[in-house]
């Protein structure tokens, strides 16, 4: 439970993710809404565990081959947490990617595709989860529970977006307007919230390494 007192701040920073809500309203306004939303949250929620697992035993592999588990877990963590301040800091407000008149007309597969791919298609949307990847691997948990602790992360945060094939569902035509709006307020307040969330994020994470580097123990 101790690990989830830090993975749950960076959840909720992940979650304010303005460019899946709005490709799933996009989906969501199609003449399968229900049929596509869910294929594209499926296949982003797919992609996005699947790559959690492989970027964990990527790191792993590394701090196993330099014998130096832990030095390797702090270093990440003030690599992202530098990653995290800059973006909060000292970038322009990056809206991503939005749907217009060229996006795609989607299929089942082709939303479940283009799911899995659009939390990476830019920056700052991904940074959040490797941040709780590494958190995941400083806990030193065995292999099995920390694919759980990555598989419950991803279910969590897809609860939100399924909103969006459950109001199609249930109100039909009706989950249009509602939608819209709750893609505009999500949008407005994200602008706001994103900065500041990353750059709380990224000053812990940096504080905690640079505490485990001059004291040679964790500060959280």
């Amino acid at each position: 439970m101790e690990l989830w007192t830090y993975l749950v701040p960076i959840l909720l920073t992940d979650m304010v993710n303005p460019v899946l809500f709005a490709f799933l309203v996009y989906a969501a306004g199609t003449n399968r809404p229900v049929l596509l939303s869910s294929s594209m949250l499926l296949g982003h929620t797919v992609a996005y565990l699947g790559a959690g697992i492989a970027l964990a035993t990527f790191f792993e592999k590394i701090a196993a081959y330099l014998s130096v588990p832990h030095t390797i877990d702090f270093l990440i963590e003030l690599v992202l947490g530098i990653v995290l301040l800059w973006l909060a800091f000292g970038t322009k407000k990056d809206t991503g990617k939005r749907p217009d008149e060229n996006t795609q007309q989607f299929t089942v597969l082709s939303a479940f595709g283009f799911g899995a791919v659009v939390n990476f298609i830019g920056i700052p949307f991904a940074i959040p989860y490797f941040a709780a990847i590494d958190q995941i691997l400083k806990a030193d948990l065995s292999v099995t529970r920390s694919v759980i602790a990555l598989v419950g992360y991803n279910l969590v945060y897809a609860l939100p977006f399924a909103a969006v094939p459950l109001l199609s569902a249930v109100l039909g035509e009706k989950a249009k307007p509602l939608l819209t709006r709750i893609n505009a307020f999500l949008d407005k307040i994200s602008g706001i919230l994103m900065p500041l969330m990353l750059g709380l994020i990224g000053l812990a994470l940096v504080l905690d390494a640079t505490w485990y580097f001059v004291k040679g123990t964790p500060l959280f």
